[in-house]
């Protein structure tokens, strides 16, 4: 009956995550004896420490099965021989709470059949009016070749864009970021923007004299800003979080006049936001020039533009990092955790000191 259990709990778990972390296994034990008390341990401890045990040796052995059918995501973190560094595992499992890192086809589709697909999507995306509910339903049905593709082949962004064009429409971002990590994109990340930012500002007033004259000069606009202060607010909170982290703000958020040459602002960015601004002269170098529009730059690219507003464009440029895999940039790095575990809650029980420190702070001044 043990083994029966045992066995029940750990399919359950591998129907979202086939690394759980322990934490996670502990839930999952203390669940268990919460749900039913006849199976608490006697004697001292927590009284589910033998299930623990026998639930991690479980998820292994499970694990193990798995890779040996032919499982994709466990398979492409099986030990690979390297002539010079002996047995070694290629560390490519999901790390920021994706609950579909690499997804197995779906029956009956094979990879030649889904390229095929791709193929006609692929065309279609080429026509001047295409048929919106066809790429959408082919970008669902190719999900899986996708994430291979992304996970394995590691492309540049560039062959990404010519192979899946559809990836960086703006909606299909949002429904990418959706089959990645169950979570509505843009819906919980301006929410929690519009629930965060009076706290934030808040906290970049009380710090702007020790964060130096970059944050004084960004709160500055604030004082004086009467129409479309709440389009202000939120673009100084989402400015101002790599400030108060002590990161670089200028090599994530960038501006240009509608005058210059855009490769001058590309050239050499992995990732970034560039506002392209008017340029009429003295108006141009208010404090607040008028913006014309605002792109998303990987790779020394601009993959999407036309964007509205600085939230939307982060909200769009943090969903390209996940459909595309990207690592967080060095220097950035807790700007964009902060993100993804306090704005988007995901893998929120893991935050790192500085992230944790930050997040205190903000719930300190909501009260």
């Amino acid at each position: 009956m043990k083994s029966a259990i045992i066995t029940a709990i750990v399919e359950s778990i591998f129907a979202s995550d086939c690394y759980p972390d322990k934490a996670d296994m502990k839930c999952y034990a203390a669940a268990l004896v919460a749900k039913h008390p006849c199976l608490t341990e006697d004697g001292p401890g927590t009284g589910y420490d033998g299930w623990l045990v026998s639930l991690w040796f479980k998820v292994g052995n499970y694990r193990t099965k798995l890779r040996k059918a032919g499982h994709a995501e466990v398979s492409v973190n099986k030990k690979k021989a390297d002539s010079e560094e002996g047995m070694k595992f290629r560390l490519k499992k999901a790390r920021r709470a994706e609950v579909n890192f690499l997804p197995p086809h779906a029956e009956g589709q094979s990879d030649e059949s889904l390229d095929d697909l791709r193929s006609q999507m692929m065309k279609e995306t080429e026509k001047k009016t295409f048929d919106a509910k066809f790429i959408k339903e082919t970008m669902d049905v190719t999900f899986s070749l996708r994430r291979r593709e992304v996970i394995e082949i590691q492309p540049l962004v560039q062959v990404l864009r010519d192979r899946w064009p559809a990836l960086f429409f703006k909606d299909e971002i949002c429904r990418e970021f959706f089959r990645i990590t169950q979570i509505d994109l843009m819906t919980s990340f301006r929410s929690s923007l519009a629930r965060f930012t009076p706290a934030l500002l808040k906290y970049y007033r009380k710090k702007k004299e020790s964060a130096g004259s970059e944050l004084t000069t960004l709160l500055a606009p604030l004082d004086d800003q009467v129409a479309d202060i709440a389009d202000l607010r939120e673009r100084v909170a989402l400015e101002g979080l790599p400030l108060v982290l002590k990161e670089d703000n200028g090599c994530l958020f960038r501006k240009c006049f509608d005058t210059d040459a855009e490769e001058t602002y590309t050239k050499g960015v992995k990732i970034g936001i560039l506002s392209v601004v008017e340029d009429d002269g003295v108006a141009a170098r208010r404090s607040l020039p008028n913006v014309v529009n605002i792109a998303v730059i990987l790779e020394e690219t601009v993959v999407l533009d036309d964007i509205n507003d600085l939230p939307s464009a982060v909200g769009y440029l943090f969903g390209l990092l996940y459909a595309c895999n990207m690592e967080y940039p060095k220097g950035l790095n807790y700007t964009f955790e902060v993100i993804q575990k306090v704005f988007l809650e995901l893998d929120a029980q893991n935050c790192s000191a500085r992230a944790m420190s930050l997040r205190r702070k903000i719930f300190e001044f909501l009260r």
